[in-house]
């Protein structure tokens, strides 16, 4: 910035400018409102149906946010315009002000071109000669020099949050120039560290990139700039480097916290996917290149190895996960020779890094830090795991189960989860690893519900899309078709127990086996429902009834869906042409009847689990069952046992609304004190105790979700329910054990249940 610029500057621009903006702020303010409390939440409750039900839904909730964007965008673009002038205009006070001292000291400043000359007046000289006007000149300069910083740096900080996106808005938040101007400095700070060779770096240098990405993780301008300064090739080449025992002696104090900078680099590469920008998108495309490349010349170690590792955490750009998944099958395929042995090219040999540093696993399996990531990223993992692995035209070996031979084609899913030959992993402490097939199922666990693995589902949560509602049909025929896929991994249990406890209308409806067509209005579903067979369901839920944490999570969630059943088919706003076209005593006995046939076919599970070869205790049970509360309980306390998850309808919501205390949270409670009780009274409970106890909770729990549902809505025959609950369950512990009969040389147990 030249001298006169800053000396004649009006400001009246820069004001008119932050006046608009902050106008423009009470404008957006007013739609934000206007989205969020208007057309989101109308959305939520709307009567949507088919595809609307997930597309339209969702379309309009992401339109709301982008609102919000909007508002956080604008507050940042006025907070640095605002900050900016505010300096800007400090540092012209500080020219006059200097100007006029050195007035009194007799200098004179003159204009000259862009700059300027600080000289002692002809008929006067100053007090400290030659002192005094350098001394003048070099603070002019300074404010000059500093001005200079703050327009720079201003335009910078405004073109990173703009680039951020291509289209709509950020999210990014900066309260004034200065916290998006450290931003880049700091990223451009710490990508000259990560350059550096890791012989160099000292534990200083560790700390410093440590303690920085974990500080700015989340930062998108931090994040856009350090990964792009850094540079794909710089990515890789430092966490490869980091992870070389040979060049990092000097850092054998900071080994502790390797998985400490392994997560903050990991989050921070999430973050920097999210950006738009065209630096960003080269950076992307660029790494999914490296992908099958060897690191170096004489590297066995290549690019998916590293990177994979880097995508453990954080939420990755959906677009990048998709196009980084379909390089890394097709790599998979060449170095497995389309499935037929394991991928050779992944598996660890002696001398190789430990690319992973939590300890699960070395790393070596790309495959296994990739599918983290889609665990957070749902619609990615969706698309994933339906897209192909081979088709019926590709050179395979993989054959139909129909006797003709015939080649077959096979998704991702039916690739990861049937068929593949993992290599062989090991842990930190020399044992096989589970992480590969864990999060497995914890990819398959976001694939199918929408929101990430290990967390509940919200209001915001879409009904099922007609790709997910696919991919469950998969997982529940698959198991069905071999129960040790689970059953030898009983890690991915708890995964798959989640999932099904989300798709309960759907098994419901299955095992109702309704020839009268009214099943849909009996377990309405918004969204695709999933297509289940009887038999393949009873064979899921014995299969999960064996494991503690799986077994837990169907109970629980099946005892909240059946009290939101209770009360939205006992409740009289239930529009009419929704309405079960039955008595409310064929009601209730239905529902508890399907519900205790649940209940009856884990306890299958869990007597299968007690005298078999993992000799687990009742106990381990009733635990899990307590442990499930915290995970329910913000489910419990914004209602989505109600109306998005479990009833599913588009009326569900808004007829639960009218209770002030769902009958599905009341049974949570009831069941959840329940289990705390049973936790020493199971302690001794053996096999042959099981059914019983079982079927026992059940009729508790129906009879309690019918109670709790007729005195919400003050139905007439509230003193009969009771025993049509009853009733039910008896009749549905009756079907559990048939089914469990027909099928127990399929299952292969020897448990005969009542």
């Amino acid at each position: 910035m030249d001298f006169e610029a800053l000396h004649s500057a009006n400001f009246k621009l820069l004001d008119d400018t932050v006046g608009d903006w902050t106008s423009m702020l009470s404008k957006l303010e007013a739609l934000k409102k206007d989205a969020n409390d208007g057309l989101h939440k109308k959305a939520l409750t709307a009567d949507w149906a088919g595809d609307n039900a997930v597309i339209s839904r969702e379309f309009v909730g992401k339109t709301a946010g982008e609102f919000g964007d909007a508002v956080t965008q604008a507050t940042s673009i006025r907070n640095i315009m605002q900050d900016t002038r505010d300096e800007l205009k400090a540092q012209q006070r500080l020219l006059k002000d200097a100007i006029e001292r050195g007035r009194g000291k007799n200098l004179t400043v003159t204009v000259n071109g862009g700059g300027f000359t600080v000289s002692e007046n002809p008929d006067k000289k100053a007090p400290g000669g030659q002192t005094d006007v350098d001394g003048l000149a070099k603070e002019l300069q300074g404010i000059l020099n500093t001005a200079t910083e703050i327009d720079n740096s201003a335009s910078t900080a405004l073109k990173a949050l703009v680039d951020l996106t291509d289209h709509g808005f950020s999210d990014a938040t900066y309260k004034d120039r200065d916290s998006a101007v450290n931003a880049v400095k700091e990223a451009e700070k710490l990508a000259a560290l990560a350059k550096k060779k890791p012989r160099d770096l000292t534990p200083e240098d560790f700390d410093a990139l440590n303690n920085g990405l974990k500080q700015y993780a989340n930062d998108p301008i931090f994040a856009e700039h350090f990964a792009t300064t850094l540079g794909p090739k710089g990515t890789l080449d430092f966490w490869a480097g980091m992870n070389d025992l040979r060049e990092t002696h000097k850092l054998r104090d900071r080994f502790d916290q390797m998985d400490d900078l392994q997560k903050n680099l990991s989050l921070t590469l999430a973050t920097a996917t999210q950006a738009d920008s065209p630096e960003m998108s080269r950076w992307k495309y660029d790494m999914i290149a490296a992908g099958d490349q060897p690191l170096s010349k004489n590297s066995t170690t290549q690019g998916f190895q590293v990177m994979s590792n880097l995508m453990r955490w954080g939420n990755f750009d959906d677009q990048f996960l998709k196009d980084y998944g379909t390089k890394l099958i097709d790599v998979e395929k060449k170095a497995s020779d389309n499935g037929r042995h394991v991928p050779i090219v992944w598996q660890r040999m002696g001398m190789d890094p430990w690319l992973n540093r939590t300890g699960t696993d070395t790393g070596s399996d790309p495959m296994t830090g990739f599918l983290a990531a889609l665990s957070n990223s749902p619609d990615a993992a969706t698309d994933f795991f339906n897209s192909d692995f081979v088709t019926k035209d590709e050179d395979h070996d993989f054959k139909e189960e129909d006797g003709k031979k015939e080649k077959r084609a096979l998704t991702n899913f039916d690739y990861l989860f049937e068929e593949r030959d993992w290599p062989q992993e090991t842990n930190d402490k020399g044992k096989d690893s589970t992480e590969g097939r864990n999060n497995l199922a914890m990819a398959l666990e976001a694939a199918t519900t929408g929101h990430p693995a290990g967390q509940m589902p919200t209001e915001e949560t879409p009904p099922h899309s007609k790709d997910q509602a696919e991919l469950m049909q998969k997982i529940v025929a698959s198991v069905s078709d071999d129960p040790e896929r689970l059953t030898k991994h009983s890690y991915m249990s708890d995964s798959i127990g989640q999932i099904t406890s989300e798709y309960l209308p759907d098994i419901n409806r299955a095992m109702s086996d309704d020839s009268r067509g009214n099943t849909d209005k009996l377990y309405p579903i918004g969204g695709t429902p999933a297509d289940l067979d009887h038999k393949d369901v009873t064979r899921l839920l014995v299969t999960l009834g064996q494991d503690p944490k799986a077994n837990a999570a169907v109970e629980v969630g099946q005892a909240a869906y059946m009290g939101s059943l209770m009360d939205y088919h006992l409740n009289p706003n239930t529009p009419e042409d929704q309405r079960y076209p039955q008595s409310p005593q064929d009601t209730i006995e239905e529902i508890s009847r399907r519900s205790a046939e649940i209940g009856g076919t884990l306890a299958v599970g869990q007597q299968e689990a007690i005298v078999g070869p993992a000799a687990k205790e009742a106990k381990d049970f009733t635990d899990s069952v307590a442990q499930q509360k915290n995970a329910w309980s913000g489910a419990i306390s914004t209602g989505i046992g109600v109306g998005v998850s479990f009833v599913a309808t588009p009326v569900g919501g808004a007829v639960a609304s009218g209770v002030s205390s769902t009958v599905s949270s009341m049974v949570l409670e009831h069941i959840f004190q329940q289990s705390e009780t049973d936790v020493l009274k199971e302690s001794g409970l053996k096999a042959a105790d099981v059914w019983e106890h079982a079927k026992e909770k059940n009729i508790d729990m129906s009879q309690y979700a019918a109670e709790q549902a007729a005195k919400a809505h003050n139905v007439p025959y509230g003193d009969q329910v009771t025993d049509w609950a009853r009733m039910g369950t008896d009749d549905g512990f009756s079907d559990a054990s048939d089914n469990a009969r027909h099928m127990a040389d399929d299952l292969e147990t020897e448990i005969q249940p009542g």
